[in-house]
């Protein structure tokens, strides 16, 4: 197999460069869409060959999906990335040696996340699933603002080795960017209540489905506990429960900050939109 690369990017110079030589090695067709970078995001794309595209960003879901419908890519399957997610070496190998011809429509990718440098194996958050490489027109991405995942059209599969989600940017970066996350995931989830938790475009959570499914229905239990009281139970579950205290001091960092911090501002800003 040999997929046409398509890569989401916006001031991602700190780890683009590591994301384009991962998948040199399985592809010659590699498309970066950029929604306005300031740094040198342009010219590393550039400088690795990859066609570089412009588009204004309104959510990751819109912006995968016009990536989808306007890019000019040349093989029939298609990778879906992150500017700060890359591909392992072993990876690598598995994709190149997945049949062109599959009768699968899609598969799924596990995927670890590497945080100020270490990977987090514990917290019950690694792998986590995703589905990224598909048939050309059997994937979409589902019209969430908010933790968007991709739809496939057709039987689809797991691979055994990950990618990694590297997260280089600064703390002040971080944290700037989980606040704006935060005013969308209120919204989503302010839209979920009011239509009693059945969205049009949105993957519904079943146990017994795809990794997306299960996890969608796993999430119901949280969505359902009492508000400020959930990221107390999260970070419990998390940190403790699932042995998130096993990553150092680069997990008690993230567990505090993504776990509990950010799921208090969302019900922060979810009991300040009801006051309003």
């Amino acid at each position: 197999m040999r997929p046409s690369v398509i890569i989401l990017a916006f001031n991602s110079s700190d780890s683009l460069q590591a994301t384009l030589a991962s998948v040199r090695a399985i592809t010659d067709d590699i498309h970066v869409v950029d929604s306005g970078s300031t740094d040198q995001t342009i010219a590393i794309a550039q400088a690795a060959g990859a066609s570089v595209s412009h588009h204004p960003f309104e959510n990751y879901g819109a912006q995968r999906n016009w990536a989808i419908d306007n890019l000019a890519t040349r093989y029939r399957w298609q990778l879906h990335l992150d500017a700060d997610e890359r591909l392992t070496p072993e990876l690598q190998h598995e994709i190149a040696m997945l049949p062109e011809d599959s009768t699968l429509a899609g598969y799924f990718l596990p995927r670890l996340l590497q945080f100020m440098g270490r990977i987090l194996h514990h917290g019950g958050m690694n792998p986590t699933w995703h589905m990224r490489l598909f048939v050309k027109g059997q994937g979409r991405c589902e019209a969430r603002e908010y933790d968007q995942h991709f739809l496939c059209n057709g039987a689809t599969a797991r691979l055994r080795h990950p990618m990694i989600d590297d997260i280089r940017m600064s703390l002040s970066e971080w944290t700037y960017r989980h606040n704006r996350w935060s005013d969308a995931e209120v919204r989503e989830m302010l839209l979920q209540e009011s239509a009693g938790g059945n969205v049009e475009g949105r993957i519904g959570g079943r146990l017994t489905g795809n990794p997306i499914e299960r996890k969608r229905f796993l999430r119901s239990f949280y969505t359902n506990a009492p508000a400020f009281t959930r990221p107390f139970a999260l970070f419990f579950y998390r940190y403790f429960l699932r042995l998130g205290f096993l990553d150092g001091k680069e997990g008690f960092i993230f567990y505090v900050l993504q776990t509990f911090w950010f799921r208090f501002l969302v019900d922060a800003k979810i009991y300040e939109a009801k006051q309003r």
